[in-house]
């Protein structure tokens, strides 16, 4: 469950989060393929209630353990890792989950906006009265008003907030009685959660500072629920089961083994407990150990994709390239065209090396690159690729497209310029360059700055900038 930066369209979304907080952000996406799908399984079936496309909402994970969920602009969801760990259920994951796409299907982003700007201007116009007190000889009551101003801002955000807020617990009911489900999760989520909103802010989960909760909105949602044909309708066993084995993966791999030890011991012998000390074992770098486990999901699951790819992961990272081929190549086997399984096959037939198998990643990573093309990993492992198969051209022109993924135009250009004047003109590889040479054309303001970030920067024991 690697952790990777933002993609492209995510970081320029993040620039104008209303909702999210920066420590939040600061903590990277997490890519994981079967928490993925088992968040996809979640949110595309109220997705669709929502009227959107599912191929245009896009669910993403972040590496923090706080709870927190929270929606960009471009039609961003994202998740906190701590949001699935402290879940009971997977309806509580759900209720806040259709809670977020209301806040997308009411376009409360750029409504945001503009109650930011209906605050200020409340700010401003109580400023504009404490001055003409003030000139008016009230000093006192002048110098009062301009004190309060902020109040009135907050006053006037906050009730944009909370009607904000009421519709998207309506939208959520709405989707999930769509989807045949209850809302019951959202609410025990509420309820269970509500403590937090009588703590300081300080201490407040960032959650609960972007999503004020009122005993109010808590009762106006749980009627909701309640009229609902679907509020009895509970979570399957499977469906349980299955959120527990991702919230111990992910608990194996941020929390400190001493804590996974202490909340899943040795006597626990459930498939999410082994995942879990499998990982943790991992972690302390007993390899041996964290092998014998995985072995033992893979013998009681030989079809499950994610525990092959697992064990392909412990023992490519342990330096065991060659044997982690077999376990990565099983695991694709079983979750055909997955991206994620298909890039980590990929990178561990690179680092075997061979053309033979150089050859079979270059084929991977392009059909995962169709399905993921803002991924910087995958076009870092084609730019090793080429690179191993002597072809430069190529090879700058993937590393081109990581540039451009992660939003960094300059260096984009100036490899899209190496790879059209080394590529053959009229091929599908010539113009794709001079697509990226087109769309990252820098500025005469971004070159000047381009040039004074080099000319001051250490150039190491004489070797040429690029």
């Amino acid at each position: 469950m690697p952790v990777v930066s933002f993609l492209r369209r995510t970081a320029a979304a993040c620039a104008a989060i209303v909702l999210a907080s920066a420590p939040a952000i600061a903590q990277g996406l997490v890519r994981d393929a079967e928490i993925e799908a088992v968040m996809r399984a979640y949110s595309d079936p109220l997705i669709e209630a929502a009227g959107l496309n599912v191929n245009s909402v896009d669910v993403y994970l972040i590496g923090d353990m706080e709870f927190n969920a929270f929606v960009t602009r471009g039609q961003n969801v994202f998740l906190n890792t701590g949001l699935i760990v402290r879940a009971e259920t997977p309806s509580e994951i759900k209720g806040v989950i259709a809670h977020e796409i209301g806040h997308i299907e009411g376009a409360h982003l750029v409504r945001m906006q503009q109650a930011e700007r209906s605050a200020m201007a409340a700010m401003a116009a109580a400023i504009g009265v404490g001055i003409i007190a003030a000139l008016a000889g009230a000093g006192d009551a002048g110098a009062a008003i301009i004190a309060s101003s902020p109040q009135f801002a907050t006053l006037d955000f906050m009730t944009y907030t909370r009607a904000q807020e009421a519709a998207a617990d309506q939208a959520a009911v709405r989707f999930l009685t769509a989807t045949g489900q209850s809302g019951r999760g959202l609410v025990s989520t509420f309820e269970r959660l509500a403590h937090q909103e009588r703590l300081s802010h300080q201490r407040r989960w960032q959650y609960f500072r972007s999503h004020p909760l009122s005993a109010d909105r808590v009762a106006a949602l749980r009627r909701n629920v309640e009229a609902s044909p679907y509020a009895d309708v509970t979570d399957t066993e499977e469906e349980v089961e299955t959120l527990r084995r991702i919230q111990a993966k992910i608990i194996g791999f941020m929390a400190p083994p001493a804590q996974t030890f202490e909340r899943y011991p040795e006597s626990d012998t459930s498939i999410p407990a082994r995942y879990a000390r499998a990982v943790a074992f991992y972690k302390q770098g007993l390899m041996a150990r964290a092998e014998e486990v995985v072995l033992t999901l893979i013998d009681d699951e030989p079809d499950n994709p994610y525990f092959h790819e697992l064990h392909g992961q412990m023992l490519f990272e342990s330096g065991h390239i060659e044997r982690a081929i077999p376990p990565y190549r099983r695991s694709l086997d079983l979750a055909e065209r997955q991206p994620l399984l298909q890039i980590g096959l990929a990178t561990a037939l690179i680092a075997q090396g061979g053309d033979e198998r150089v050859n079979e990643a270059v084929v991977l990573l392009a059909q995962a690159l169709v399905a993921e093309p803002d991924n910087p990993f995958g076009w870092f492992q084609k730019s090793l690729a080429y690179t191993a198969l002597d072809q430069t051209a190529m090879a700058e022109l993937a590393t081109a497209e990581r540039y451009f993924a992660v939003g960094d135009n300059m260096h984009a250009h100036l490899f899209a310029r190496r790879a059209h004047d080394r590529l053959e003109r009229g091929t599908e590889a010539w113009i794709r360059s001079a697509e990226l040479l087109y769309a990252t054309e820098p500025t005469s303001r971004e070159i000047r700055e381009w040039n004074r970030r080099e000319q001051t920067r250490p150039n190491f024991a004489g070797m040429p900038l690029n």
